[in-house]
């Protein structure tokens, strides 16, 4: 049976009385676990956060009148990928925690919930509005002083897959962690054992219970050799924040290389933490023994999803556009793709400048990889791209096994797609048509989103709330460049 929130208070009074307990039996020398007693979130706290979350997941549609070429310039919001483990280290020191260009998305405001939930105090109003304009981005003080518990609950991992990764710093700091079973996006089988695999190596016992991942280390984390069967940011990232703060030396081998897992670990480094290797597959961290590591001040970097959709938005339209904040480095491969395709990405002293030097794009064909190979997130993007390109395109997905949602829809509007197992065959058709289509996962939305802004006529996307847990103010961005999108409520 699912455990409420309500009953929770019954759980943190024991879960302080535990710790006190292992405190006290723990021999010297040993790793200890966190020894501040957890006390209840604020009621404004959580009230606050809650205020921000409603209404973001109510139904509503998009509707776009497409066919405009879109001219401007576009400024690129902090990387969602980036804050959310950003935001979950912070549970690794009980100092002040100052994180600039946060993105004002839907998955950030849901972190919050669960990082208020589980005590820290994070900001009453992260991204009031300035004077002129909806907010994008900005400066989170958090600090998590004293944890209120270990408990990370089904009702927010279930909206918030990365959600999951706090049983690192929750196990770490307070050698237990009891964190449910991550929902997300519904692209596919993303199984936690590699997770849980990294954990036990560094000795943690772990259980199912219920629908909840139960994770003790009593006497703290110990330094291990984790060898990763295949590359994972998510695992990467669980294994990094909890070898911080081990007994001894952890090396993790065949570690994911994504620029916002280099950004985390440079992050628990200016934090303290002693790593080697940051920017390869081979880490090796020396951990601090149990002790909490120091707040410091980060900037979150740009978004190259966002970025590169943009591109993508650019050069199907058939305009100019300017990428603000962003350099040509962050888009690797998927730059290549884009100049195979005929669509030129100069770099600025200020950002990327954007255009189709071809009537039509040219089909390009493409698997999707780890860094620095093209990423997964872009795929469903540059199929939209593909779907008007001269020529036909195979598009390989080798990451995630139903990414491929999209597709149907984009055929709703007269696309020409062929899918068998895990590639799809796109021939590029002249135009598409606007039509009623839904929503099914962020990059999908975001996909459909491309080709509405080229079809002929009206196109309605359905359950666009999607959009929002990736894309920070998508729709005054694109206006802002004449397209003409809007947001209603469904009918």
């Amino acid at each position: 049976m699912e455990p409420p929130l309500a009953s929770t208070r019954k759980e943190r009074l024991a879960q302080a009385l535990r710790v006190n307990l292992r405190r006290r039996k723990s021999p010297a020398g040993e790793a200890a676990v966190d020894s501040s007693v957890p006390e209840e979130p604020s009621a404004e706290n959580m009230s606050a956060v809650r205020e921000a979350l409603a209404g973001r997941e109510a139904p509503h549609e998009l509707v776009i009148e497409g066919g405009t070429p879109l001219n401007g310039a576009i400024q690129i919001s902090g990387a969602k990928n980036a804050a959310l483990p950003l935001l979950i280290a912070s549970l690794l020191t009980d100092e002040e925690m100052r994180l600039d260009n946060i993105p004002h998305v839907s998955d950030v405001l849901v972190l919050r919930e669960l990082l208020a939930l589980l005590g820290c105090e994070t900001p009453a109003d992260p991204h009031a509005a300035p004077q002129s304009g909806p907010p994008q981005s900005g400066q989170w003080r958090i600090r998590a002083k004293t944890l209120a518990g270990t408990l990370a609950p089904y009702d927010i991992l279930s909206r918030m897959r990365a959600g999951f990764w706090v049983i690192a710093p929750l196990l770490a700091r307070c050698g237990e962690a009891r964190v449910s079973l991550p929902g997300g996006c519904a692209i596919g089988a993303r199984p936690v054992n590699l997770y849980e695999d990294a954990l036990r190596a560094m000795g943690a016992e772990i259980s199912l219970e219920e629908g909840y991942i139960h994770a003790s280390a009593p006497r703290g984390l110990r330094g291990a050799r984790i060898a990763f069967p295949q590359v994972s940011v998510g695992a990467t990232h669980v294994s990094a924040m909890a070898a911080a703060l081990a007994r001894g030396e952890t090396l993790i081998e065949n570690a994911a290389r994504e620029p916002e897992v280099t950004d985390l670990l440079h992050c628990l480094a200016e934090m303290g933490a002693e790593i080697d290797g940051i920017g390869t597959s081979r880490l090796r961290i020396r951990g601090s023994g149990g002790a909490l590591l120091r707040g410091v001040a980060h900037q979150v970097p740009p978004d190259r999803i966002e970025a590169g959709t943009y591109a993508i938005a650019f050069a199907m339209s058939g305009g100019e556009g300017r990428l603000l904040g962003i350099g040509a480095d962050m888009l690797a491969s998927a730059r290549d793709r884009l100049a195979e395709a005929g669509v030129e990405v100069q770099e600025e002293a200020d950002g990327l400048r954007i255009r189709r030097a071809t009537p039509r794009c040219r089909a390009v064909s493409l698997e999707t990889a780890p860094w620095p190979g093209f990423p997964t997130d872009l795929q469903a993007q540059f199929m939209a791209m593909m779907c008007l390109a001269d020529g036909c395109s195979l598009i390989t997905e080798s990451i995630f096994e139903n990414r491929f949602m999209h597709v149907a829809e984009l055929a709703r509007m007269g696309a020409d797609i062929s899918l068998q197992r895990d590639r799809a065959e796109v021939r590029g058709v002249e135009s598409l048509t606007g039509a009623r289509v839904k929503a099914t996962d962020l990059r999908a939305s975001v996909s459909l989103v491309l080709a509405g802004l080229v079809a002929a006529g009206e196109t309605r996307i359905r359950e666009a709330h999607h959009l929002d847990r990736g894309f920070a103010d998508l729709e005054r961005k694109l206006s802002a460049c004449g397209a003409r999108i809007r947001r209603v409520r469904e009918a």
